[in-house]
């Protein structure tokens, strides 16, 4: 498989590493912006560039009829136009928040565990997030995907960063130096606590995901979620 790499830093690197081990070949890679023209030997691209970036990287693959998953975060106000460039190119699109096989399969620990508490009022739930210092956006992605399950699954009515409201949920975000991630929900009742956490060691899980994720929309059409790729995994 023919890979376009849209954003070339740290995770750009680690998914060039893996995807060459798993017998793929790169064919561009794009710091930021890239055109239709630069496309032309893709048979799919991964997006994992910058925010004002990522919506334009996306249009441009769906032009060039160029299967794109995208783990970029920050851009999210966009996300109907990137589905709606997909569905009038009829082209392929996936957007995660985040690619690890190991944080997707916590998003449905998440899910269900909203659920179970959602009777239990005298339960306070939180999320901390921790990243290294060079991400540019917060929450994470995946902090703001772990409150919009919860929200989906509680009475919890929104969420708010650094603060504490009534019936919402708070999120603290943390960055310090060399932590690829860690995301831990917080149930708190005066009797005691029960919390899930997901916690990166390397960038590796991330990568391998996408690398997954790109393997598995090759020659596919339509707008998709990891939830898709994991119910292909057997």
């Amino acid at each position: 498989m023919k890979i376009a790499l849209l954003g070339y830093g740290k995770m750009g690197r680690t998914i060039e590493r893996i995807a060459i081990e798993r017998g793929h070949e790169i064919v561009l890679k794009a710091d930021s912006n890239v055109d239709v023209s630069g496309l032309n030997n893709a048979d799919v691209a991964i997006d994992f560039s910058i925010p004002t970036a990522a919506l334009n990287n996306i249009i441009s693959c769906c032009k060039s009829k160029v299967p794109v998953i995208s783990g970029t975060t920050g851009w999210l106000q966009d996300y109907p136009k990137a589905v709606k460039a997909c569905q009038e190119y009829e082209s392929a699109f996936l957007y995660a928040s985040n690619f690890s096989i190991g944080v997707n399969l916590f998003f449905e620990l998440n899910r269900k565990l909203a659920s179970l508490m959602e009777p239990f009022k005298e339960y306070a739930v939180s999320i901390e997030e921790i990243h290294h210092t060079q991400k540019l956006d917060a929450p994470s992605g995946t902090a703001i995907s772990l409150a919009e399950q919860i929200i989906a699954n509680s009475s919890v009515e929104g969420w708010d960063l650094n603060e504490v409201k009534e019936n919402h949920l708070p999120i603290t975000a943390k960055r310090i130096d060399d932590v690829p991630g860690t995301h831990t929900i917080s149930y708190t009742s005066k009797a005691d606590t029960i919390e899930i956490k997901h916690t990166a060691h390397s960038r590796e899980g991330f990568a391998l995901g996408a690398v997954i994720a790109a393997e598995w929309i090759n020659g596919k059409k339509g707008v998709f979620s990891m939830k898709d790729v994991l119910s292909g995994i057997k």
